[in-house]
């Protein structure tokens, strides 16, 4: 149970990361919002990946190329799910962007990344 709240917290702060990216990216630079997204998650990604490896899983005693892949993949998965979802949600929906996201965003984090993460990525 410790394992999930520190995973929990974990994804919070890289959600904070990815939100900020993703709000200065479409606000500030004036990308398109699915552009945005992804900018967002690749820093959230960044971020969730070193704290899941150092301080969530303690698997720091692997090495990080074979880590990384694993990650990457299964990451590469986040980042379809995220986009699209936030799309669909968008512009099928009539939703801001920013709730899409906050609601995509869970779903994924909470039925995809912990699960994946904890049974291959950090085992």
């Amino acid at each position: 149970m410790f394992t999930f709240l520190k995973a929990q917290t974990a994804s919070l702060v890289a959600s904070a990361v990815d939100f900020l990216v993703t709000i200065l990216a479409v606000e500030l630079l004036g990308l398109w919002y699915v552009a945005g997204t992804v900018v967002g998650t690749v820093s959230g990604g960044i971020t969730h990946f070193s704290l899941g490896r150092n301080w969530v899983f303690k698997a720091s005693d692997k090495t990080i190329p074979a880590q990384a892949v694993k990650y990457f993949l299964v990451w590469n998965g986040s980042l379809i799910l995220n986009a699209s979802g936030v799309y669909v949600i968008t512009h099928y929906g009539g939703v801001n962007y920013v709730y899409s996201k906050i609601l995509t965003s869970l779903l994924v984090g909470i039925f995809y990344n912990y699960f994946i993460q904890k049974r291959y990525v950090f085992k």
